[in-house]
């Protein structure tokens, strides 16, 4: 009798799941998640802070530094829209190991430990996207200490403003650079003011910047990196 009910039941429909964009993800608040727009020059979080969430950069430009105990200040990092940072809290960080201040008008999602573990561990698509993430930090991190170690500051100069131009990433490059002081370039590369000074007015002459409107870096200035 129960295999003759059994068998004339409709079989129960279940709502296919849907599929799982981590792009949608990282634009829209939901559980764990909120998102936040900030000034030019506004703080992140400071070194020293409770390393308790993981950050993605919609919009804007942001910079890592790092105070040491004697007072002086280093930039670390540069990072454009698409990047995360404060990563560090997912591997047992307990507060954070630099300061993030942005640098221009930004637009932040916030993802708290718990929600970034979780999607983690329930989404391979975004697990993805987190891995390639850290493997680009990774070799970027790599790329900088050799750049330290064997390059002149005249090519590390070249190098940065390259990289903020966005030359070698995939997308479109950006005609015009985000204003950035002398003073912070050379923070980044590891020389003084005047010599940034130095440099960028003989890669004016040189015809590889020009200002209009703002910074404009010329493909051209590869020369000075890929030069011996």
């Amino acid at each position: 009798m129960e295999s003759r009910l059994s068998a004339g039941r409709a079989p129960v429909k279940t709502k296919p799941r849907a599929l799982f964009d981590p792009k949608v993800f990282l634009a829209k608040i939901g559980e764990g998640r909120s998102l936040a727009d900030y000034q030019k020059k506004q703080k992140v979080f400071s070194q020293g802070d409770p390393a308790e969430a993981v950050f993605y950069l919609q919009k804007g430009r942001i910079k890592l530094t790092v105070v040491s105990k004697q007072g002086k200040e280093a930039v670390v990092a540069i990072l454009g829209p698409g990047e995360f940072f404060g990563e560090g809290c997912l591997a047992g960080q307990l507060v954070r190991m630099a300061s993030a201040f942005t640098m221009s008008e930004c637009s932040i999602m916030r993802l708290g430990k718990a929600a970034m573990v979780r999607v983690l561990n329930d989404e391979p698509t975004f697990s993805e996207l987190f891995l390639r993430h850290l493997l680009s930090r990774n070799i970027r991190i790599e790329e900088d200490l050799v750049d330290q170690l064997f390059n002149s500051s005249e090519k590390r100069l070249a190098r940065v403003l390259l990289l903020l131009a966005n030359f070698g990433k995939e997308g479109t490059t950006e005609p015009v650079i985000p204003q950035m002081s002398q003073e912070t370039l050379a923070e980044i590369i590891g020389t003084t003011r005047s010599r940034v000074n130095f440099f960028m007015n003989r890669f004016r002459k040189l015809g590889f910047i020009h200002y209009n409107g703002g910074l404009q870096v010329h493909r051209s200035l590869l020369n000075v990196v890929l030069h011996d």
